[in-house]
């Protein structure tokens, strides 16, 4: 199956302050805040929507290709995610811009000052599909995740344009686009994947019905947080995949990125949409259990066992043959 994830594609860079922001601001000097911290520890950690759905791929066996705009700083990224499984060739290198970065300086009640810096992604406009689908000879499905707005839609046009089928996965750009420009990422979609918050978005956004979403898309998977995803379709019955039980709780992001790797990875092998979903919450309650999206570790046995656990071992003979 050819699949290539379009969106966002950054590193976080993460600090950690030993003590309270609150305290170092002055009540009636808020007009002019200049403030530095010294901070103890930082991480650096790759991320970006579209890389974490390929490297969540690559760890289950599965090749895709990422398509995202990047700085030329993205080299040591590219060969990590090449060592993983994913085909960068497609990737689009900004020639004045840097990748995608967030920092973020967090203290001791959990408090935060952040910046994002979006670079290079606000060139993903220029990217067009097809020579991508030309040198794959051709697209099973194109992801499209949250993204440069234009960017997005540009895709989605070509999607329905050149017949490519495609998977909608807004997220947070929701809280950003227009109704009009949001029916037209959703309008043909294979398949709908949104969270409780941002599906009530959308229908606020759109005006539409839920039945008139369904109208329009094939299949819409709402995820709801603990409690698995919700899979509705028009004229079938709604069904929710319960995930497995947690072992521990680290860093949530990312989550969202490995639960879509598992279902495309499920996908990509003929599974049922139920029994992909069932290996999507699997990879995502992995991803869960560690801090980081792209740090998370693949042990198909422990793997195998939890789907036998969670799912029986009718999943676990259905999922087996197409883990490496």
């Amino acid at each position: 199956m050819r699949i290539a994830v379009t969106g966002s594609i950054a590193t976080d860079h993460l600090m950690s302050y030993p003590g309270r922001i609150s305290d170092q601001l002055v009540a009636d000097r808020l007009d002019q805040v200049s403030l530095s911290f010294l901070v103890d520890e930082l991480d650096v950690r790759r991320g970006g929507i579209a890389a974490n759905i390929t490297f969540g791929l690559g760890k289950l066996g599965v090749t895709s290709t990422l398509v995202g705009a990047v700085g030329k700083d993205f080299d040591e990224y590219a060969a990590w995610l090449s060592r993983h499984g994913v085909d960068t060739k497609s990737v689009y290198v900004s020639e004045t811009k840097h990748t995608a970065r967030f920092l973020c300086t967090t203290d001791t009640d959990h408090n935060q000052i952040a910046s994002f810096y979006p670079g290079a992604m606000s060139e993903a406009r220029e990217i067009e599909l097809k020579p991508i689908a030309d040198k794959l000879g051709g697209l099973d499905i194109v992801v499209i995740s949250a993204n440069d707005p234009d960017g997005m839609l540009r895709h989605t046009q070509e999607c329905r344009d050149r017949g490519y089928k495609f998977l909608a996965d807004p997220g947070q750009q929701l809280a950003r686009m227009e109704g009009d420009d949001i029916r037209k990422l959703v309008e043909g979609a294979e398949y709908l994947f949104t969270n409780e918050y941002e599906s009530g978005l959308l229908l606020q956004s759109t005006g539409w019905t839920k039945d008139e979403v369904l109208d329009r898309v094939g299949k819409w998977v709402t995820s709801l947080g603990p409690k698995g995803v919700q899979v509705e379709a028009k004229g079938e019955k709604t069904f929710v995949v319960e995930p497995p039980k947690e072992k521990q709780k680290g860093d949530p992001t990312g989550v969202g990125d490995a639960l879509r790797a598992g279902f495309l990875a499920g996908q990509s092998h003929g599974l049922g949409i139920e029994r992909s979903l069932q290996l999507g919450c699997t990879l995502a309650t992995v991803s869960l259990e560690t801090d980081g999206p792209q740090e998370y570790d693949f042990e198909r046995e422990s793997f195998l066992a939890r789907i036998a656990e969670a799912y029986g071992e009718e999943a676990v003979a259905e999922v087996k043959p197409i883990l490496r």
